[in-house]
């Protein structure tokens, strides 16, 4: 075998143990997770804005961004429920660069899976403590849902694990809001069809255990648009993809007929000011027709402290390593035009 075996890791039980969530947090959490379930099952008519850095490098410039978040809640809160993005893994196409402070706790540095960890989890805890917001993170990895699964009000996955198995069969034991990404080649069949593994039970080995699960029925779709044969991105957040997808939902039987738009990625083309317009689109088209109202739960937002992107080893706080984001006050403002059109 060509593997060698650095560390053992600790098991989601140490960690939890180690960095425990706080009870007072733990009920903040159960508000904050009945609320958006709510809005997936259409018990409430508040638009979900997930809302963040790419990825989340730095726990105190997170934090700080999450923080800011707090104040805008509350103005928005008869409208709108954010949930702050806090995605401590990076998924990478050729499987190069920095991969996520939990693997990486220090960008400049060699990986670290045990501290990575522990820094993962230390910074959705002060996340929460700081702002009184709970978080959304990605599982690219399904055996560290563990070590996050009593802290995270919202998960996705990602466009390159929404056709693999064990991603589909582990989502189907979640009790939060999970978003299925259409895949990088933009198939609806195939986003929807992870919908509906992961809102069914399932019998399967899951961290060394047989284990069996209930489906969850919070499971819905993420669009974030597309990649051609051609290498050419292609959106689907315009009105005519949004009535496909109502009608292929329709065809289904799914619970809880639900949508989020990602406004960066494809969609965008990764021009990160881009993701102002597609707002303002997506929320036009929930105002043109009560199906895409019903439909569309929320968007999704790449946004940080300072806008654009930087190298590793430059510095900026504020600034992301990997996507470019938009900056803060475009994203404040932002926030506030989503309150207004709803």
């Amino acid at each position: 075998m060509s593997f060698t075996f650095l560390n053992e890791l600790p098991s989601p039980a140490k960690i939890k143990q180690d960095y425990p969530l706080p009870a007072k947090l733990q009920e903040l959490k159960k508000e904050r997770d009945a609320a958006i379930s709510d809005v997936i099952t259409g018990k409430n008519d508040r638009l979900l804005v997930i809302i963040g850095p790419c990825s989340a490098d730095n726990e105190d410039a997170v934090c700080d961004y999450v923080s800011r978040l707090t104040k805008i809640q509350e103005d928005v809160a008869g409208r709108l429920i954010l949930v702050p993005r806090v995605y401590t893994n990076k998924p990478r196409t050729t499987g190069e660069g920095y991969k996520g402070i939990a693997s990486q706790p220090d960008p400049e540095k060699a990986p670290d899976m045990v501290e990575g960890l522990i820094a993962m989890r230390k910074m959705h805890i002060r996340a929460i403590a700081e702002s009184g917001l709970t978080c959304a993170d990605e599982m690219l990895y399904p055996e560290n849902w563990g070590y996050v699964e009593d802290l995270l009000s919202y998960v996705a996955i990602g466009a390159r694990s929404v056709e693999d198995q064990h991603h589909r069969l582990t989502v189907s034991g979640f009790d939060v809001a999970s978003g299925m990404k259409n895949p990088t080649s933009g198939d609806f069949a195939v986003m929807l069809n992870s919908v509906y593994a992961a809102q069914h039970p399932h019998h399967f080995v899951y961290r060394g255990y047989e284990v069996e699960t209930t489906g969850n029925p919070l499971t819905h779709v993420v669009l974030r648009g597309a990649v051609s044969k051609h290498g050419n991105s292609t959106q689907n957040y315009h009105y005519e993809d949004l009535m496909r997808l109502c009608e292929m939902y329709d065809r289904m039987d799914l619970k809880n007929p639900a949508a989020v738009v990602d406004v960066n990625h494809s969609n965008s083309g990764k021009k990160f000011k881009e993701q102002i317009r597609i707002v303002k689109e997506v929320l036009h088209n929930r105002q043109v027709s009560a199906d895409i109202r019903k439909m569309v739960k929320g968007v999704m937002i790449e946004s940080y402290l300072e806008e654009g992107c930087q190298k590793i080893g430059e510095h900026i706080y504020g600034r992301s390593i990997t996507d470019p984001c938009l900056g803060w006050e475009d994203s404040r403002k932002l926030i506030y035009t989503i309150a207004e059109m709803c």
